[in-house]
């Protein structure tokens, strides 16, 4: 009985040591996805399985939920870009991981082609799987970005 109780115990250190390895390797991959972001080299949604869903929460017309890489960019992020005189740049409040869920609160600052501010705070909840992004719940001030697409065509 006592060497079953051992094993157990073994068992369970190993798999709460794993669990924590992989938070940890998620938070890393996440991480330099955004720093990668920040200096202009390459985009974030590289990450992004090519069969990824990424619901935008809330009750405004992008609140929804988008089945795959290729429908979220060329409804959401291509369309935003087309309206930014230069691109977003992120600057990552926390990261936090929670078995494969890494939750990053981001801020993100632009410059619209009308020479308006683009500041936006996100919170992005991303469930990731071999390395890559396959599920993304995210929350962001819809009204501001309804107003950038109406305001910029």
């Amino acid at each position: 009985m006592k060497r079953l109780k051992l094993a157990l115990l073994a068992l369970l250190g190993a798999t709460f040591t794993g669990i924590a390895q992989t938070q940890e390797e998620n938070k890393k991959i996440i991480r330099a996805g955004f720093e990668k972001w920040a200096k202009g080299e390459g985009s974030f949604f590289d990450l992004l399985a090519d069969d990824m869903v990424w619901t935008i929460n809330g009750s405004a017309p992008l609140s929804k939920t988008y089945v795959g890489k290729r429908q979220f960019l060329d409804e959401v992020i291509n369309p935003l870009n087309e309206r930014l005189s230069n691109k977003i740049v992120p600057t990552v409040k926390a990261l936090y991981a929670d078995g494969d869920v890494v939750i990053a609160r981001i801020d993100g600052q632009a410059t619209a082609k009308d020479g308006q501010a683009y500041n936006m705070s996100y919170a992005w909840f991303m469930t990731l799987k071999n390395g890559k992004i396959v599920k993304v719940d995210a929350f962001l001030d819809a009204i501001q970005f309804a107003d950038i697409m109406k305001r910029i065509k």
